[in-house]
């Protein structure tokens, strides 16, 4: 008997704001929209062939189903039969057809692992792919060996526990000095516990079905210079645990982050404000259970169900306003995660999610994302360019350089929109500007009014070079890019021309 995938696992790396690779899309003919494919879904027509049978598949049968009338293709272990699917791809036949007859998994990381594949392709599943016959215990492949000791990551952490009539604390050893309170996430639901560490590009989990219960509250400690974290759980009941607790599902595994599943909470709406005629502040409050804290320049999916389907989009978030970064906080655990988002009247997701009412509640992921932070220390020069909505992710980039980088110089943000309406926190820039003589903004339209004095067009070599001035030869710069993939493509193309390296640059590319 075949399991079918019950989860949806999006995964790491992608948009509202991502990393390098963005990916083009082409135009779909009539009748082909995403609303059009999950119509068919539910038609009831037979989109695998099999007549509703579930099948193993060997290597030697998916190489056969090649071609576009008759496509398979292996994403994480199982097959699907991609050709119904063809005419509605937003990245084109073409692209599919890359990975037909094989297995597509990397492929399909590397250019759009957020999409909700497991829900969209289910009525397509063939089955699953044979396993292999088992090599004698101990032995690896030649190859395998090799890419064992070549991809050979930081030590693999431990845990222990502890407790006291009222207290279990548990202990995350990561044997790293650069741990902080946004490496860990941790959820607590029913009787079960997760604590996730990221530790470089790996994943440490302790996932157990915890003995006794807890209360909803817990606390989390980091001990930077050593690497330790406390995860400190307050019992309902002032009783001896004979054990923590059963194990759950990769409970103990150290992997590489991309190799795992996005898991999810649920979290409520609390606010929803305008910000311009077509973007709005969305407030979601993350439950009481939860500990999550997202780091600069990563971004999170939010997951709704429409239509039967649940669609996942990545967005990146941001604080409550360009200031509120700069004031002490009032609690270590900020409750609150933030979303400058446009709503697209046409659009599938984001007339669903402006719908919404107060109270209402929508899935948020851990986060992901290949920003590193490190990048800014040391920092002379940070220049930002942003088109659109592309500015959401350079706000805590903005805001944490300005406050937490004690060598830099100057931030200049040159901001890309189509008219003076569609400028986010105009006055909130104008006023940072102000404030600190390190910050400067300049505001640049492709439709501006007659009325416009500023900046006119699009991004150009001319406005680059005149924008992006160096302190000096030696001095250390970072050119942070976003906005839609033709202004991304565009820009790196011409930052390259300017000679700006490859270290020098960090694009969030759709």
């Amino acid at each position: 008997m075949l399991n079918v995938p019950s989860q949806s696992f999006p995964g790491p790396s992608s948009q509202q704001r991502v990393a390098s690779g963005g990916r083009s899309k082409v135009p779909l003919k009539q009748g082909r929209s995403l609303m059009d494919w999950i119509r068919l879904t539910k038609s009831g027509k037979d989109l695998t062939g099999l007549k509703g049978r579930l099948i193993e598949v060997t290597e030697e049968e998916l190489k056969k189903h090649n071609k576009k009338d008759d496509c398979w293709i292996c994403i994480r272990g199982f097959v699907y039969n991609v050709s119904p699917y063809m005419e509605y791809h937003p990245g084109g036949e073409d692209e599919l057809m890359r990975a037909a007859g094989s297995d597509g998994t990397d492929l399909f990381d590397q250019v759009h692992r957020w999409v909700n594949y497991e829900s969209m392709l289910k009525e397509c599943l063939v089955g699953r792919m044979a396993m292999k016959p088992a090599l004698p215990k101990g032995m690896l492949p030649q190859s395998q060996v090799t890419d064992t000791l070549a991809k050979e990551g930081p030590s693999s952490p431990s845990y222990d526990w502890f407790q006291t009539d009222s207290l279990v604390t548990i202990v995350i050893y990561t044997k790293q000095k650069d741990i902080n309170l946004d490496s860990v996430i941790v959820d607590h639901r029913d009787d079960s516990f997760r604590a996730e560490t990221v530790i470089k590009d790996y994943s440490y989990l302790v996932h157990v079905a915890l003995s006794h219960e807890i209360q909803e509250d817990f606390s989390v400690l980091v001990v930077e210079n050593v690497g330790k974290i406390e995860i400190v759980l307050k019992k309902k009941e002032n009783t001896s645990w004979k054990c923590l607790g059963h194990p759950q599902e990769n409970h103990n595994s150290f992997i590489p982050k991309k190799d795992t599943g996005l898991f999810y909470r649920k979290c409520q709406l609390v606010s929803k404000e305008d910000v311009t005629h077509d973007t709005k502040l969305f407030c979601l409050m993350l439950p009481p259970s939860t500990h999550l804290e997202v780091p600069v320049g990563q971004h999170v999916y939010l997951r709704l169900p429409i239509t039967g389907t649940e669609i996942v989009k990545p967005y990146t978030p941001v604080c409550d306003s360009l200031f509120s970064e700069f004031k002490e906080p009032v609690l270590p655990n900020n409750i609150y995660i933030y979303f400058l988002i446009k709503i697209y009247p046409a659009g599938f997701f984001t007339p669903e999610l402006d719908q919404l009412q107060i109270g209402d509640y929508v899935s948020v992921s851990n986060p992901e994302g290949n920003f590193i932070i490190s990048q800014l220390q040391e920092l002379e020069d940070l220049f930002l360019l942003a088109a659109g909505t592309g500015f959401t992710p350079m706000v805590k980039v903005l805001n944490y350089a300005l406050t937490n980088i004690p060598s830099l110089r100057k931030v200049k943000l040159m901001f890309f929109n189509k008219t003076e309406d569609d400028i986010i926190w105009r006055s909130q820039l104008e006023k940072l500007a102000f404030k600190d003589k390190r910050f400067e903004v300049e505001f640049v339209l492709s439709a501006p009014t007659s009325e416009w004095s500023g900046k006119q067009g699009y991004i150009s070599p001319a406005l680059l070079s005149e924008f992006l001035k160096r302190r000096s030869d030696t001095s250390k710069v970072l050119i942070c890019l976003c906005g839609p993939t033709p202004f991304t493509e565009q820009g790196m193309k011409m930052l390259h021309d300017l000679n700006f390296s490859k270290d020098e640059i960090h694009s969030f590319t759709a």
